[in-house]
Protein backbone atom coordinates (compact mmCIF):
# COMPACT_ATOMS: atom_id res chain seq x y z
CA UNK A 1 0.00 0.00 0.00
CA UNK A 2 1.31 3.37 -1.23
CA UNK A 3 1.39 6.24 1.04
CA UNK A 4 -1.77 7.98 -1.33
CA UNK A 5 -3.66 4.56 -0.83
CA UNK A 6 -3.04 5.37 3.39
CA UNK A 7 -4.10 8.78 3.18
CA UNK A 8 -7.16 8.20 1.11
CA UNK A 9 -8.03 5.66 4.21
CA UNK A 10 -7.21 8.31 6.93
CA UNK A 11 -9.52 10.56 4.88
CA UNK A 12 -12.59 8.13 4.78
CA UNK A 13 -15.25 8.46 7.30
CA UNK A 14 -15.72 5.95 9.30
CA UNK A 15 -19.18 4.47 9.77
CA UNK A 16 -19.34 6.16 13.14
CA UNK A 17 -18.90 9.55 11.60
CA UNK A 18 -21.20 8.81 9.01
CA UNK A 19 -24.21 7.91 11.45
CA UNK A 20 -23.39 11.11 14.03
CA UNK A 21 -23.45 13.58 10.74
CA UNK A 22 -26.22 11.89 8.30
CA UNK A 23 -27.94 9.28 10.46
CA UNK A 24 -26.62 6.05 8.52
CA UNK A 25 -23.83 3.59 8.01
CA UNK A 26 -23.25 4.13 4.07
CA UNK A 27 -23.66 7.54 1.80
CA UNK A 28 -24.05 7.67 -1.96
CA UNK A 29 -20.41 8.40 -2.72
CA UNK A 30 -19.05 5.17 -1.00
CA UNK A 31 -18.90 1.99 -2.80
CA UNK A 32 -21.63 -0.96 -2.11
CA UNK A 33 -22.42 -3.88 -2.84
CA UNK A 34 -25.99 -3.18 -3.36
CA UNK A 35 -27.30 -0.68 -6.63
CA UNK A 36 -30.35 0.29 -4.59
CA UNK A 37 -29.58 3.40 -1.79
CA UNK A 38 -31.73 3.81 1.16
CA UNK A 39 -32.52 7.60 2.04
CA UNK A 40 -34.50 7.65 5.47
CA UNK A 41 -36.56 10.98 6.34
CA UNK A 42 -37.65 11.25 10.02
CA UNK A 43 -38.15 13.49 12.36
CA UNK A 44 -38.69 16.67 12.11
CA UNK A 45 -37.36 18.63 8.45
CA UNK A 46 -35.06 21.09 9.54
CA UNK A 47 -35.17 24.32 7.00
CA UNK A 48 -33.56 27.86 7.53
CA UNK A 49 -34.06 27.61 11.51
CA UNK A 50 -31.72 25.11 13.91
CA UNK A 51 -34.15 23.47 15.68
CA UNK A 52 -33.07 23.05 19.05
CA UNK A 53 -31.02 19.45 19.99
CA UNK A 54 -33.06 17.86 21.69
CA UNK A 55 -35.36 17.35 18.54
CA UNK A 56 -35.21 14.78 15.86
CA UNK A 57 -34.32 16.39 12.95
CA UNK A 58 -33.75 15.58 9.23
CA UNK A 59 -31.43 18.84 7.74
CA UNK A 60 -32.28 19.51 4.06
CA UNK A 61 -28.62 20.53 3.95
CA UNK A 62 -27.56 17.07 4.45
CA UNK A 63 -30.59 15.23 2.12
CA UNK A 64 -30.21 17.41 -1.11
CA UNK A 65 -26.35 16.78 -1.51
CA UNK A 66 -26.75 13.18 -1.31
CA UNK A 67 -30.00 13.59 -3.79
CA UNK A 68 -27.13 14.98 -6.14
CA UNK A 69 -24.74 12.21 -5.01
CA UNK A 70 -26.81 9.20 -6.11
CA UNK A 71 -28.09 10.95 -9.24
CA UNK A 72 -24.31 10.99 -10.19
CA UNK A 73 -23.13 7.87 -9.42
CA UNK A 74 -23.00 5.09 -11.91
CA UNK A 75 -23.34 2.18 -9.60
CA UNK A 76 -26.29 3.67 -7.72
CA UNK A 77 -29.56 2.12 -9.62
CA UNK A 78 -32.80 2.76 -7.50
CA UNK A 79 -33.56 5.18 -4.44
CA UNK A 80 -35.74 3.81 -1.93
CA UNK A 81 -37.25 6.77 0.19
CA UNK A 82 -38.16 5.84 3.65
CA UNK A 83 -40.27 8.46 5.45
CA UNK A 84 -41.41 8.56 9.10
CA UNK A 85 -41.72 12.64 9.83
CA UNK A 86 -43.72 14.77 11.55
CA UNK A 87 -43.00 17.91 8.41
CA UNK A 88 -41.49 20.83 9.11
CA UNK A 89 -39.86 23.61 7.27
CA UNK A 90 -42.21 24.29 4.44
CA UNK A 91 -39.78 25.28 1.58
CA UNK A 92 -37.25 22.91 2.62
CA UNK A 93 -39.72 19.86 2.68
CA UNK A 94 -40.57 21.14 -1.02
CA UNK A 95 -36.74 21.64 -2.21
CA UNK A 96 -36.31 18.09 -1.50
CA UNK A 97 -39.23 17.06 -3.01
CA UNK A 98 -38.34 18.76 -5.99
CA UNK A 99 -35.03 17.36 -6.33
CA UNK A 100 -36.53 13.50 -6.09
CA UNK A 101 -39.22 14.43 -8.46
CA UNK A 102 -36.51 15.75 -11.11
CA UNK A 103 -34.85 12.24 -10.40
CA UNK A 104 -33.88 10.29 -13.86
CA UNK A 105 -33.49 6.94 -11.79
CA UNK A 106 -36.17 4.96 -10.23
CA UNK A 107 -37.66 6.10 -7.01
CA UNK A 108 -40.19 4.57 -4.69
CA UNK A 109 -41.48 6.10 -1.27
CA UNK A 110 -43.02 4.65 1.62
CA UNK A 111 -44.51 5.73 4.34
CA UNK A 112 -43.87 3.97 7.99
CA UNK A 113 -45.50 5.52 10.62
CA UNK A 114 -46.11 9.03 9.55
CA UNK A 115 -45.81 11.08 6.94
CA UNK A 116 -47.24 14.36 7.61
CA UNK A 117 -47.67 17.98 6.73
CA UNK A 118 -45.18 18.56 4.33
CA UNK A 119 -44.07 15.07 4.05
CA UNK A 120 -46.56 14.45 2.00
CA UNK A 121 -45.42 16.13 -0.75
CA UNK A 122 -42.30 14.21 -0.48
CA UNK A 123 -44.22 10.96 -0.14
CA UNK A 124 -45.67 11.23 -4.00
CA UNK A 125 -42.66 12.64 -5.50
CA UNK A 126 -41.47 9.53 -6.20
CA UNK A 127 -42.09 7.28 -9.21
CA UNK A 128 -44.53 5.03 -7.24
CA UNK A 129 -45.11 5.31 -3.29
CA UNK A 130 -45.95 2.84 -0.68
CA UNK A 131 -47.77 3.62 3.01
CA UNK A 132 -47.81 1.01 5.72
CA UNK A 133 -51.27 0.06 6.51
CA UNK A 134 -51.05 1.52 9.94
CA UNK A 135 -49.26 5.01 9.10
CA UNK A 136 -51.08 7.81 8.77
CA UNK A 137 -50.71 10.84 6.65
CA UNK A 138 -51.89 14.64 8.26
CA UNK A 139 -53.52 16.92 5.93
CA UNK A 140 -53.68 20.94 6.85
CA UNK A 141 -53.36 24.28 5.98
CA UNK A 142 -49.79 25.66 6.27
CA UNK A 143 -49.30 28.03 9.14
CA UNK A 144 -46.53 30.30 9.73
CA UNK A 145 -44.71 30.71 13.18
CA UNK A 146 -43.26 33.42 15.17
CA UNK A 147 -44.05 36.92 14.38
CA UNK A 148 -47.01 37.41 11.56
CA UNK A 149 -46.96 40.73 10.39
CA UNK A 150 -51.15 41.75 9.93
CA UNK A 151 -51.11 42.77 6.56
CA UNK A 152 -52.91 41.53 3.18
CA UNK A 153 -49.28 41.18 1.71
CA UNK A 154 -48.35 38.10 4.34
CA UNK A 155 -51.75 36.40 4.16
CA UNK A 156 -50.90 36.54 0.18
CA UNK A 157 -48.04 35.30 0.40
CA UNK A 158 -48.90 32.32 2.57
CA UNK A 159 -51.78 31.92 0.17
CA UNK A 160 -49.10 31.24 -2.40
CA UNK A 161 -46.95 29.11 -0.73
CA UNK A 162 -50.08 26.88 0.48
CA UNK A 163 -50.73 26.40 -3.59
CA UNK A 164 -47.27 25.29 -4.14
CA UNK A 165 -47.84 22.54 -2.02
CA UNK A 166 -51.39 21.52 -3.65
CA UNK A 167 -50.50 21.91 -6.86
CA UNK A 168 -46.97 19.74 -6.40
CA UNK A 169 -49.11 16.94 -4.43
CA UNK A 170 -52.11 17.29 -7.32
CA UNK A 171 -49.48 16.74 -10.06
CA UNK A 172 -47.60 13.70 -8.49
CA UNK A 173 -50.47 11.95 -7.22
CA UNK A 174 -53.51 10.45 -8.09
CA UNK A 175 -55.63 12.93 -6.08
CA UNK A 176 -57.75 15.56 -7.66
CA UNK A 177 -57.36 19.00 -6.14
CA UNK A 178 -60.82 19.48 -5.15
CA UNK A 179 -60.26 16.07 -2.77
CA UNK A 180 -56.96 17.72 -1.50
CA UNK A 181 -58.63 20.97 -0.85
CA UNK A 182 -61.27 19.04 0.83
CA UNK A 183 -58.65 16.82 3.31
CA UNK A 184 -56.86 20.34 4.08
CA UNK A 185 -59.88 22.00 5.55
CA UNK A 186 -61.96 20.11 6.74
CA UNK A 187 -63.35 20.40 10.30
CA UNK A 188 -63.49 18.02 12.82
CA UNK A 189 -61.24 16.04 12.34
CA UNK A 190 -58.16 16.90 14.20
CA UNK A 191 -58.58 18.11 17.85
CA UNK A 192 -58.20 21.99 17.83
CA UNK A 193 -56.90 21.56 14.25
CA UNK A 194 -58.19 22.27 10.70
CA UNK A 195 -57.63 19.20 8.15
CA UNK A 196 -57.42 15.37 8.13
CA UNK A 197 -55.60 12.34 9.73
CA UNK A 198 -55.29 9.84 6.82
CA UNK A 199 -55.08 6.45 7.66
CA UNK A 200 -53.11 4.00 5.00
CA UNK A 201 -56.24 2.12 2.61
CA UNK A 202 -57.46 5.77 2.77
CA UNK A 203 -54.70 7.48 1.59
CA UNK A 204 -54.61 4.93 -1.54
CA UNK A 205 -58.58 5.21 -2.03
CA UNK A 206 -58.42 9.16 -2.34
CA UNK A 207 -55.06 8.32 -4.58
CA UNK A 208 -52.84 10.36 -2.70
CA UNK A 209 -50.31 6.94 -2.78
CA UNK A 210 -49.76 4.23 -4.92
CA UNK A 211 -50.29 1.15 -2.81
CA UNK A 212 -50.62 -0.12 0.59
CA UNK A 213 -47.67 -2.42 1.29
CA UNK A 214 -44.48 -2.62 2.88
CA UNK A 215 -40.21 -2.86 2.74
CA UNK A 216 -40.49 -6.24 0.48
CA UNK A 217 -43.73 -4.74 -1.90
CA UNK A 218 -41.26 -1.56 -2.33
CA UNK A 219 -37.87 -3.13 -2.66
CA UNK A 220 -39.90 -5.84 -5.40
CA UNK A 221 -41.39 -2.64 -7.31
CA UNK A 222 -38.30 -0.87 -7.14
CA UNK A 223 -36.49 -3.25 -8.85
CA UNK A 224 -39.25 -3.44 -11.31
CA UNK A 225 -39.06 -0.41 -12.24
CA UNK A 226 -35.36 -0.46 -12.33
CA UNK A 227 -35.06 -3.62 -14.83
CA UNK A 228 -37.86 -1.75 -16.92
CA UNK A 229 -35.35 1.55 -17.28
CA UNK A 230 -32.60 -0.81 -17.81
CA UNK A 231 -34.49 -2.16 -20.55
CA UNK A 232 -35.18 1.18 -21.85
CA UNK A 233 -31.44 2.04 -22.05
CA UNK A 234 -30.79 -0.81 -23.56
CA UNK A 235 -32.91 -0.17 -26.44
CA UNK A 236 -31.78 3.36 -26.98
CA UNK A 237 -28.02 2.10 -27.36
Amino acid sequence: MDERDISQEETKPSPTENIVQLGQTNVPQLSSDSTVHCLTIVGQIEGHIQLPPQNKTTKYEHIIPQIVAIEQNPNIEGLLVVLNTVGGDVEAGLAIAEMLASMSKPTVSIVLGGGHSIGVPIAVSCDYSFIAETATMTIHPIRLTGLVIGVPQTFEYLDKMQERVVNFVVKHSRISEEKFKELMFSKGNLTRDIGTNVVGTDAVKYGLIDEVGGLSQAMRKLRELIDHSNQQGAMLQ
